[in-house]
């Protein structure tokens, strides 16, 4: 008479059994209760949760020759319990493995304003890249984020050094830009002015009617000769 034993697996859990080495007909068991013969079934669990991992700082040489430092995220699971205990020893430590060298590899072929930019774009095209390499394992890799990017110090200095030049030509030019307009406007108004001699006094005497509302203060100021003679022509 052969003794059993009982084994319980979690809702989360499937239970690949070995029995003399080979894999029992029916696949993974699980979940619930069953039975196992000791000394002659080997049984493993595997865990179906989505687990999640980090990827390790990886200094990364870009396209444009920048070194910077950038660490990751990935979320995986188990989908196939048989094909992860077969095809591969460890799946969880071989995928971290895999994530390494693929973060390395993807980002060596962007540029550095690619990376700051463009981060969903990269973490999909790592993903796509990781679930074609762990297929065969059993593992589905679902999403993979990209945390942090870290410039040199001196690469830091360097961009805001740019940034603040950049910023203040861009001043420069804007107050060009307000002086030429404003030479242009004062150019058409004294084309105006020059069609009338009066106007020039009329626009003295509005100035003077603004500094006298602005402040209370007496001011003094000659009459020109010319008004004089443009009153007294037009008295005649």
């Amino acid at each position: 008479m052969w003794l059993t034993s009982l084994n319980v697996v979690q809702e989360y859990e499937r239970a690949v059994i070995l029995r003399l080495g080979r894999i029992l007909p029916g696949g993974a068991k699980g979940p619930g209760l069953f039975f196992v013969l000791p000394c002659i079934d080997t049984i493993v669990k595997v865990d179906l949760r989505t687990a999640t991992f980090n990827v390790p700082p990886q200094e990364v040489l870009t396209r444009d020759s920048v070194t910077v430092s950038v660490d990751a995220v990935v979320y995986s699971r188990v989908f196939n319990p048989i094909t992860s205990i077969t095809n591969v020893k460890n799946n969880m430590y071989a995928t971290q493995l895999l994530a390494q060298t693929s973060l390395r590899n993807i980002l060596g072929t962007k540029t550095l304003q690619e990376i700051l930019s463009d981060r969903e774009i990269i973490a999909r095209s790592m993903q796509v890249y990781l679930d074609e390499g762990t297929d065969p394992w059993g593992v589905k890799v679902e999403r993979v984020e990209i945390k942090d990017v870290r410039l040199p110090v001196s690469m830091q200095r360097s961009m805001a050094a740019e940034a603040e030049a950049s910023r203040e030509a861009r001043a420069k030019i804007i107050a060009a830009e307000g002086e030429q307009k404003a030479s242009r406007s004062l150019k058409e108004a004294a084309d105006v002015i020059s069609e009338s001699p009066i106007a020039l006094q009329l626009r003295y005497l509005q100035t003077l009617t603004h500094i006298s509302a602005e402040k209370s203060s007496t001011i003094i100021f000659p009459i020109p000769v010319e008004l004089l003679n443009f009153v007294k022509q037009r008295s005649i």
